[in-house]
């Protein structure tokens, strides 16, 4: 049934989908981002999507007549939709559908049933690991390798690529190239998790389907020579299944086992499915709930939000207008408040002792400048930090 269920919201979604992508803007920094087209919008004058009204206005630098791409493009677009209504295989993968919803089934009987109190040390363990695995994902895949909005000496790489190891997901490379493309193709085909294709999509389906053509096809255009020319992510790539069982499965299992005598049952279920799943969710919510739900202060023309609920799961990562707005500020908000933004008082601390530096700000007048030219007039102003938090 819950299979039957995930099958009928993986179809609607994708009779969403518009026929293309508009040509690759010139830096994944890029933030006049153009609109992918969508012919039912042409019909009714608008584009439906998280309430933002969306004009045709990326159609004439975003489509170049009589190119080959174009043809092609619009053939693969063709071909993945018709693979997706028809259910034939192609669109989508059965083994994720089943593997996700059996997985979420455990860790919702294991939310349900485990004993908090009596296993409290187990519990706590494992929201410590949770915490790190956030280090991991909002300090190192996110500001340092895909943004480079600040440097850090090996030692900190190398603390890094241990944490988002404890996060168990896809390689540091795949995920640097997967959100470039988020940032430089948001709310388009070519957006790995894109918002306009539904919450279910861009929290978890898309994980479920195999990728659009224009996710691969610009994929395929990101610049990764940075990530390639680093030792510490290359020794990642080379043992990345080795590193992801040992810091996501087995030394999180052991430590309750080994240092308070937990049971082997408690210890299983505490880190490889609850922390596990929240981890993944949390960070699936800041494509889904971050995109859709919220306020946009910055910039009310795209569909990344401001969401005070995300930014406290994920250390700081839900100030996401914010974010697409500046996405080079390592604060990855304009406050970088102590009481919220756990992630940014990680990389403060670590450049008190010199591993992390060269941390970029944009300049207050261009925030102030951005908020007037584009805000949605929900911007207030919060108290700022004390000054010994803030970058020197």
């Amino acid at each position: 049934m819950v299979v039957g269920y995930l099958s009928r919201r993986l179809q609607k979604v994708d009779k969403m989908l518009p026929d293309e992508v508009p040509a690759e803007p010139q830096s994944f920094y890029h933030q006049e981002i153009d609109r992918s087209y969508d012919p039912k919008a042409e019909i009714h004058g608008l584009k439906r999507s998280n309430g933002i009204k969306r004009d045709g206005n990326g159609l004439s630098n975003g489509f170049a007549k009589g190119s080959e791409e174009k043809v092609q493009s619009r053939e693969d677009n063709e071909k993945f939709i018709a693979n997706s209504l028809t259910f034939n295989g192609q669109a989508i993968i059965w083994r994720n559908v089943i593997a996700i919803t059996i997985f979420h089934l455990i860790a919702l009987y294991s939310y349900i049933t485990f004993p908090y109190v009596q296993r409290w040390r187990t519990a706590a363990w494992a929201w410590t690991a949770a915490v790190l695995a956030s280090f991991g994902v909002g300090a190192g895949v996110h500001r340092l390798w895909t943004h480079r909005s600040y440097k850090a000496k090996t030692p900190l790489r190398i603390i890094l690529l241990c944490f988002y190891s404890i996060s168990g997901m896809n390689s540091i490379y795949n995920w640097v190239r997967d959100h470039r493309v988020h940032h430089k193709y948001s709310e388009t085909n070519a957006d790995p998790h894109n918002s306009n294709r539904g919450f279910f999509f861009s929290h978890v389906g898309w994980l479920m389907l195999r990728k659009h053509p224009e996710v691969r096809r610009k994929g395929e255009q990101i610049d990764m020579s940075d990530i390639l020319a680093d030792p510490v992510v290359t020794f990642g790539e080379k043992y990345y299944i080795v590193l992801k069982l040992l810091f996501c499965f087995i030394l999180p299992t052991a430590v309750p086992v080994y240092f308070w005598n937990e049971d082997w049952y408690y210890a299983i279920i505490s880190q490889i499915f609850m922390r596990y799943a929240y981890v993944l969710n949390v960070t699936w919510c800041v494509n889904s709930v971050a995109h859709i739900f919220g306020w946009r202060p910055y910039d009310k023309t795209i569909a990344p939000t401001e969401n005070i609920l995300i930014s406290m799961a994920t250390g700081g990562e839900g100030w996401h207008n914010y974010h697409h707005a500046f996405p080079w500020d390592y604060k990855a908000s304009e406050f970088g408040h102590f009481t919220i933004d756990s992630t940014t008082i990680f990389i403060d601390t670590f450049a008190k002792i010199g591993w992390a530096y060269d941390r970029k700000q944009p300049s207050s007048d261009l925030i102030k400048l951005t908020i007037t030219n584009k805000g949605d007039g929900t911007h207030c102003e919060v108290a700022a930090p004390p000054e010994e938090t803030k970058a020197k």
